[in-house]
């Protein structure tokens, strides 16, 4: 059974604050979760269903029922499995191939589809400013689909980061060189900007290409950050 005190606990990991002072954070739902048990992250706790303990060989996992679950869960409906995790020391990735940049990406799903489709093109360094969106909040957990176990992640000051980059720098821009015409070498850095602002002229001027997608059909205003992102990574990955 569980606790009131875990119940508070649990459900108090939903705020940043929190997860910062107690180094870690929520994982839901059987597919986020076993791709976590395949990874290298601490689990400090695992609540699942009688149903989950009985088709998993996890040994330390505390069975609850439904309603405790539901408790717990930040989803609408409980999904059988929560693991509360340890955060990981940020490590960066190697310097070869594409490194994505995000200045100020702060809609929780468009990081985790982001970090979901870096996974998928083999981007495995993610550089962000320190005012996006925290890559352990429950929304970009869940929609990175354990994605975010096989990517690396790091919180920088941009403009002192990029300062010292030795690699081609792209920025996404509504007006630039249609990327289709564009041959990159394979040690880049990519940066995405806000999605109501773009790009912030504090790191635009670290620029050293301005790329756009080519509006085919010339209705719509503008892309999605994270279907840009997509995009992008298409043309320079594939």
């Amino acid at each position: 059974m569980i606790t009131k005190n875990q119940i508070k606990y649990i459900r108090g990991l939903a705020l940043k604050k929190n997860r910062v002072k107690e180094q870690c954070f929520i994982v839901e739902g059987e597919k986020s979760v076993a791709e976590l048990l395949n990874s290298s992250f601490q689990i400090i706790d695992l609540f699942a269903t009688k149903q989950w303990i009985a088709e998993n060989s996890y040994e330390k996992a505390n069975e609850v029922t439904v309603a405790e679950l539901a408790r717990i869960s930040n989803l609408k409906s409980a999904n059988n499995v929560l693991a509360v995790v340890s955060i990981p020391e940020e490590k960066q990735g190697s310097s070869d191939g594409l490194i994505l940049v995000l200045d100020d990406v702060n809609d929780p799903g468009n990081l985790g589809t982001i970090i979901r489709m870096c996974d998928w093109f083999g981007v495995r360094q993610i550089v962000c400013s320190k005012n996006t969106v925290d890559i352990y909040n429950s929304k970009v957990v869940q929609s990175t689909m354990g994605s975010l176990f096989r990517v690396d992640i790091m919180y920088v000051d941009l403009v002192t980061y990029l300062a010292k980059v030795n690699t081609p720098i792209y920025g996404a821009f509504m007006e630039g060189e249609n990327i289709k015409s564009i041959s990159a070498s394979k040690n880049i850095h990519l940066i995405m900007g806000n999605e109501a602002n773009g790009i912030s002229k504090e790191v635009e001027k670290y620029i050293s290409k301005k790329v756009t997608i080519n509006n085919v059909g010339g209705n719509t205003e503008s892309l999605n950050v994270a279907v840009a992102t997509s995009i992008l990574l298409h043309e320079f990955c594939s």
